[in-house]
Formats: structure tokens, C-alpha cells, sequence
């Protein structure tokens, strides 16, 4: 019975330590969503709400114009409050990456910190009033061995909408 207590430690315990060695990450993901504060916009008017991410240290992901079509893009969906209208999403452009097993082959990924904007446009017939902007950035995490499967990141801002000016 005492083996087979011991033989079951170390196989969890080898286990753990090849998922570990492997590079894979927590559930919690490879992309993290710093805090957003309020964006404030008048009826009528527009405003830029600024997203700012962090990709994990030895990890990078695809930029949003990946260099290949098999590449998975990252992208930031939102779903506009009621009196609010979503403009254009602006991400920064890639940087240039290279796999150790291939230098020739230049990606185009975000690493470290990252910021993705997005204008909203208050209706002119808005309420005055707060109103949460949610969405979902959906990103591909690889290191330098490996791609993982496609998450998706929730993440949440409040809009302010003011009386017209």
C-alpha cells in the first residue's frame, strides 16, 4: 500500500514538473488586461478609450496584421453600451521576431506591453449617465517552442456619458 501511496507522489510530482518544463502557462493566461478607468465623453461628442495589455515575460503573441494567413490574429472585440457607437480599433504595429529554429522567418508579434484604442462616439441623443463597455481580446500566446491554444481575455471599462455641450 506504501508503494503504491509513493509511486503515485512521483508520477504527480514528475507530471507537474513536465507541464512546468513544457512552457504552458496557468489558466489564467499569457495576456493580462491592466485596469481601465472611466472614459468620459459628451453626448454628441467622441473620445478614445485606451486599452493597455501585458503579455508575459518569454512569451509573445501575434501582432494584429500577422505575416501569415495561418498565424492567429489578435484582435479586441467590444460591444457598445446603448447611446454609444464604436469607431475605428487602432493596434500598434508588430515587431519583427524570429524563432531560434528558424531565423529567416520574420513574425510580426506583441510582447511585453502593448496598447490597443478604440474611439466611442456618444449619440447626440444620449442619456447622461454611466454604462459598461464590454469585450474580449482574443490573442494566440507562443514562446520559443511552442504555440498554445487561442484564448480569450474579458475585459470591461466604464463610459461616462455627460450632458451635450
Amino acid at each position: 500500500m506504501k508503494r503504491v501511496v509513493i509511486a503515485a507522489a512521483v508520477a504527480i510530482l514528475l507530471g507537474a514538473g513536465l507541464r512546468a518544463e513544457s512552457g504552458a502557462k496557468s489558466s489564467a493566461g499569457w495576456v493580462t488586461a491592466e485596469p481601465i478607468g472611466p472614459v468620459s465623453v459628451a453626448a454628441g461628442q467622441s473620445a478614445t478609450a485606451t486599452l493597455r495589455f501585458r503579455v508575459a515575460d518569454g512569451y509573445h503573441i501575434n501582432s494584429n496584421k500577422p505575416k501569415s494567413d495561418l498565424l492567429i490574429p489578435t484582435e479586441l472585440k467590444l460591444e457598445a453600451p446603448a447611446g454609444v457607437r464604436l469607431g475605428a480599433v487602432s493596434y500598434p504595429e508588430g515587431s519583427e521576431f524570429a524563432l531560434s529554429f528558424d531565423p529567416a522567418e520574420k513574425l510580426s508579434v506583441y510582447s511585453g506591453e502593448f496598447v490597443v484604442t478604440a474611439k466611442l462616439n456618444a449619440l447626440r441623443g444620449a442619456r447622461a449617465g454611466s454604462y459598461p463597455l464590454n469585450g474580449v481580446l482574443s490573442y494566440q500566446a507562443c514562446n520559443d517552442r511552442a504555440c498554445f491554444p487561442p484564448k480569450k481575455l474579458p475585459v470591461s471599462l466604464e463610459v461616462k456619458i455627460t450632458p451635450a455641450r
